[in-house]
C-alpha cells in the first residue's frame, strides 16, 4: 500500500471508469503556449539569470534548438537548461566572446539522481546541501513560473481539442501527462473549461510522464488500449517505454494533426484498429520533423 505522503499517490489511484485510457500532453499538445512560453518566458530568464547579455543571440538561438525545434521538444526543462549550455560551450562565436559558461554541476548531480525534476524537489535539494549551483536554478526557475503567470493568459486549446475530449466521454478515461507544473496546468484547462473532461492533471511534482503512464494505466488497461497523445519524442519515447500507443501532433501542423485525430485515428483507436501500418506512418511523418543536429552545424 502507498505510504499517505507518497506524492505519486494520485497516480496510483486513478479511477478506472472505461476499458480505454488516453493521456495527454498540455504545452504543445493540447495547447498553443510552447512557442510563447519558452520565447517570452523561459529564455528571458536564461539570458538574465546566467548573465548571458553579451550572447543572448546564441543563447535563444541554442535554447529555441532544444525546446522547441529538435527532437529533445519537450523535455524537462531542467535538462534542457543543462543541453543549452553544453550546445554554448561548443559554438565558435561563444567562445570567441569569452562569456563565462556556468558547468552546472550541481544541476547535473541532480538531474543523474532524481526523477522528480520540479521545484519541490530541488528546493529541498538546495536547502540541503547550500549548493549555489542548485539555488541559482531554483531562483531562474521560479522566475519563469511568475512570467509565465504574467504572460500566459487566453491561449485557448488547438482547434480539435474540445471536439475529442467530447468524444472520449463515456469511452476512455482521459488524464493529462505533462512535465508542466501542476499549478500551470490546472490554470490552463480550467481557464477552457476542460478540466471536466480528464480524470486527472498529472504534472511535473508526480514524476515523469514514463512514470505518470506506469502507474495510472499499464496493468489496469489493455497495453491496446493505452495511448499517448503528445507533440515530442518524449511523450512518444514515454509511450513506447511502458508498450503502450503513440499519437503524435505534429509541432508545426498542429490544427491538422488535431483534425486528423478526431475525425480518424482516434475512432481508430476505439474501434481498436490504430495500432500498426496506421500508427507507423503518423509516427514516421512525426520523426521527420525533428532533427537532432542544430542548423547551424550544418552552415
Amino acid at each position: 500500500m502507498a505510504a499517505p505522503h507518497d506524492p505519486q499517490l494520485a497516480l496510483r489511484q486513478f479511477a478506472k471508469s472505461n476499458d480505454f485510457f488516453i493521456g495527454i500532453d498540455s504545452d504543445g499538445c493540447a495547447f498553443d503556449t510552447m512557442e510563447v512560453k519558452h520565447k517570452e518566458c523561459f529564455i528571458p530568464n536564461i539570458i538574465r539569470f546566467y548573465s548571458l547579455a553579451a550572447i543572448s543571440k546564441y543563447a535563444r538561438e541554442a535554447a529555441e534548438f532544444v525546446n522547441l525545434y529538435s527532437r529533445w521538444r519537450g523535455i524537462n526543462r531542467f535538462p534542457a537548461l543543462t543541453m543549452t549550455f553544453d550546445l554554448l560551450a561548443e559554438r565558435p562565436e561563444v567562445l570567441r566572446r569569452h562569456v563565462p559558461l556556468p558547468p552546472l554541476a550541481g544541476v547535473r548531480g541532480w538531474i543523474a539522481r532524481e526523477t522528480k525534476l520540479s521545484n519541490p524537489t530541488l528546493k529541498a535539494e538546495a536547502a540541503a546541501t547550500g549548493d549555489a549551483d542548485l539555488a541559482q536554478a531554483l531562483e531562474w526557475s521560479e522566475a519563469v513560473n511568475r512570467t509565465i503567470g504574467e504572460v500566459v493568459h487566453d491561449v485557448p486549446p488547438f482547434p480539435f481539442v474540445r471536439e475529442s475530449l467530447e468524444s472520449m466521454k463515456g469511452k476512455a478515461d482521459v488524464m493529462v501527462v505533462s512535465a508542466t507544473p501542476g499549478e500551470a496546468l490546472e490554470r490552463e484547462w480550467s481557464e477552457h473549461g476542460l478540466t471536466p473532461y480528464v480524470g486527472l492533471i498529472a504534472g511535473q511534482e508526480l514524476g515523469s510522464k514514463k512514470e505518470h503512464l506506469a502507474l495510472a494505466a499499464v496493468g489496469r488497461y489493455e497495453p491496446h488500449r493505452i495511448l499517448m497523445v503528445g507533440d515530442a519524442p518524449g511523450d512518444m519515447d514515454a509511450a513506447t517505454a511502458n508498450g503502450v500507443l503513440f499519437y503524435p501532433i505534429d509541432p508545426g501542423f498542429e490544427d491538422e494533426s488535431w483534425q486528423r485525430f478526431f475525425e480518424e485515428a482516434l475512432p481508430k483507436f476505439l474501434n481498436e484498429d490504430y495500432a500498426g501500418a496506421y500508427m507507423d506512418r503518423q509516427v514516421a511523418r512525426f520523426r521527420s520533423l525533428l532533427p537532432d543536429s542544430p542548423p547551424w552545424k550544418d552552415r
